[in-house]
């Protein structure tokens, strides 16, 4: 306690040093805190489970130019000759691929328009009765679409009436009463529920409600049509690599295009978040050095100009671990009220940042672990600079007489 006194007496003859250093360490803290706590949250997105075998499911895009093409008898064709095809377990068309980021959504409700009821939004397929066992979706409760339950069109004069959904869509749109049986609507169709099964995931996952799904058991041909087909894991490729001249044997006129795995669709679109949080990670490497240098560089620059000072306590009999303590301590006034400064600062970024990019609230624990990390860093940076310090030997003291 005896040296605070003249540590605070030298760092106020150095004060805009010291100023700048506490301020350096402020902003490196609120920064750093937030940009940790991004990373966090990303990851969490990144690795969500999504209720999928990524590595054994695939998908495929057709486009038909030919008009004079009959597209319902065609893609059921289509759907035949993939489930022919070795190491296919299922095949099913659908209006959008899982993960892929591109989809259907819709509110859905309990009473018709315009009556007012209780509207949950959700993702939707549009497919048949071999959906859930190309997914590999658990059914929980209720059962599978009938064969004859799908409706096979190419326009919307018919619509299904039947519809399964996720257990997360059934606990939000009733979550009083048990949704198997019950009647949602869209619009003013209703739609009886005759299943609910495991969570899956739509096409956005960074959606708020990326596990709302329905399926309805509607084929919908139109030019442009997606399968998806689940394999053994261990056959995929090779079944990917058939897929096109099958479809094409089928019929010629046509293009196939977009063979792609469940996985690598996710990775395409969760390409941008990686891109971020490893710019976040880069961001967060750069200010630590540029803050650790920084404390180097002015506990380097104190002993310099105290130099004579430190020989004169050497000479007087101070041990070099109280010269390495000293300016430990030194340093750790300064970091100190700069991570107290710092902290206030992060909680308030935190707060425009959720307002901004509708990022979920700061954890003050991040901004508590951030200023521990920072303050070891403190001390590892003016560590060599504290040894030099000691390492001043006490005929320095003498040599100006």
């Amino acid at each position: 306690m005896l040296e605070l006194k003249p540590m605070i007496s030298a760092l106020m003859r150095s004060k805009i040093g010291a100023a700048l250093l506490l301020i350096q360490v402020a902003i490196t803290l609120a920064i750093v805190s937030n940009a940790a706590f991004m990373i966090s949250d990303r990851l969490t997105y990144l690795n969500q489970e999504t209720g999928y075998d990524e590595q054994a499911i695939f998908s495929v895009s057709v486009s038909t130019f030919d008009p004079s093409i009959d597209l319902i008898q065609q893609y059921a064709q289509d759907e035949r000759d993939l489930r022919a095809i070795e190491g296919v377990i299922d095949a099913a068309m659908v209006n959008w691929v899982p993960l892929s980021g591109s989809g259907s959504s819709s509110s859905m409700h309990t009473v018709p328009d315009p009556e007012i009821g209780s509207g949950v939004r959700a993702s939707y397929f549009t497919t048949n009765e071999h959906l859930l066992n190309t997914l590999d979706a658990t059914l929980i409760e209720g059962r599978n679409f009938y064969p004859e339950e799908v409706v096979h069109s190419d326009n919307y004069d018919t619509l299904p009436t039947k519809a399964i959904v996720t257990k997360d869509f059934a606990k939000e749109l009733f979550p009083d009463t048990p949704a198997l049986g019950q009647f949602l609507y869209q619009g003013n169709d209703a739609v009886e529920i005759i299943g609910i099964i495991d969570t899956i995931k739509g096409p956005w996952l960074n959606d708020s409600r990326p596990a709302n799904v329905v399926i309805f058991p509607f084929n919908f041909s139109q030019p442009r049509s997606e399968f998806v087909v689940r394999t053994t894991p261990q056959q995929r490729a090779e079944v990917m690599a058939q897929v096109e001249q099958v479809l094409l044997k089928g019929e010629s006129r046509r293009v196939i295009y977009g063979i792609q795995g469940l996985d690598e669709s996710k990775a395409s679109y969760m390409a941008r978040d990686k891109l971020v949080m490893r710019m976040l990670v880069v961001l967060i490497v750069v200010l630590v050095l540029v803050t650790a240098l920084g404390i180097f560089g002015l506990t380097l620059f104190n002993i310099s100009k105290r130099t004579k000072q430190i020989g004169t306590r050497r000479a007087l009999g101070a041990r070099k671990s109280a010269i390495v303590r000293y300016f430990l301590i030194e340093n750790t006034l300064v970091a100190g009220m700069g991570l107290v400064i710092g902290s206030m600062l992060a909680m308030v970024l935190g707060q425009q940042l959720m307002k901004v990019f509708s990022l979920p609230s700061l954890s003050f624990t991040f901004v508590l672990a951030s200023a521990l990390f920072m303050l070891i860093m403190s001390l590892v940076a003016a560590w060599g600079p504290a040894l030099r310090a000691a390492n001043v030997p006490p005929s320095v003291a003498t040599r100006s007489i």
